[in-house]
């Protein structure tokens, strides 16, 4: 992908861009560097044991668990795209990326984030299946139909990330190459180029924003729905219902609340949106694996059952 974008963009005078970064101050950089550590560190780890536990547990072979699972592995490689070099670049004076890397990291920010959009509403959906037709359940989500949603979202992240990257990639880059930010993405990038830019930052606005707006929207509608449902059926299923949906409705909206801000905010120029950009790249993809195991009592069960057989094989060996 890198080297696609630099064949195409020859004629761009800017051969890598530089990153302000979030802050000048020792201290805080220190703050931010052990913070950063810890929540990558603790988010790999935490979406690492979703994966395996999922994989491992015959009592979670079940479509909620196959898309937790792959939402894990959506999480890891969304903090992955930005999270690493950020934390190496913490105390570097000269915080740069290439112009290849950079529209790279665009590509893959957008590819992950866009077939996350769609795992959350796959997600929705079988919780809507799971609880209003409970009876139907696993004949509506069969595994065919749990790995159609998997296939779709990667599908739709790909096309959402090229149908931006098309109409960027051979823009020229001539004077300015520093962003106000610790990586790279279309809003601020678009700002910097040698041309009028208006129609562009227009169609992101709409390819982002507004999928973002819609998609947040969609979900909670369906929540909503969910939850009107399940009360009019049976009042005292209310809570139960709540209590499984809280923790998915807690996902959208940590997920999402940063993502419109970054897309539909008419003049994203203040330093609000790095560090709203901080909270998407590793505080979304470490709460993501706590909420889901410690408010689920099947997951707590299944981490503590491989752990005792983990401790029983170590002794026997």
């Amino acid at each position: 992908m890198a080297s696609e974008v630099m064949g195409r963009t020859n004629h761009s005078i800017v051969s890598e861009f530089v990153f302000l970064g979030l802050t000048n101050s020792w201290e805080i950089q220190l703050l931010l560097l052990v913070f950063s550590v810890l929540l990558y560190f603790a988010s790999m780890m935490g979406n690492i044991a979703i994966v395996f536990t999922v994989t491992l547990d015959t009592h979670l072979h079940s479509p909620m668990y196959f898309l937790l699972a792959n939402l894990s592995v959506i999480d890891m490689l969304f903090c992955s795209i930005t999270a690493p070099k950020m934390i190496c670049d913490i105390f570097k004076k000269h915080k740069s990326i290439s112009f290849g890397g950079c529209f790279t990291q665009i590509f893959f920010s957008h590819a992950v984030g866009g077939s996350e959009m769609v795992l959350l509403i796959a997600m929705a959906f079988d919780r809507y299946v799971a609880i209003c037709k409970p009876l139907r359940y696993l004949t509506i989500m069969s595994p065919n139909m749990c790995l159609c949603f998997l296939i779709t979202s990667w599908i739709i992240g790909l096309i959402h990330s090229l149908v931006q990257l098309v109409f960027v990639v051979d823009l020229p880059f001539c004077g300015p190459n520093i962003l106000d930010s610790f990586y790279c993405d279309l809003p601020r990038l678009l700002r910097l180029a040698c041309t009028n830019t208006q129609e562009l930052q227009f169609m992101v606005t709409i390819n982002s924003g507004f999928i973002s707006v819609g998609s947040f929207a969609l979900l909670i509608i369906s929540y909503i729905f969910i939850l009107f449902t399940v009360w009019k059926h049976s009042s005292g299923g209310l809570s139960k219902a709540l209590s499984t949906l809280s923790a998915h409705i807690t996902v959208v909206v940590l997920f999402f609340g940063p993502l419109m801000f970054f897309y539909t905010w008419p003049s994203p120029t203040s330093h609000l949106d790095k560090y709203l950009a901080i909270f998407d790249a590793f505080i979304t993809p470490f709460l993501n694996p706590v909420i889901y195991t410690f408010r689920n009592k099947e997951m707590n069960v299944a981490i503590r059952r491989l752990y005792s057989r983990f401790m029983h094989y170590r002794k026997i060996s």
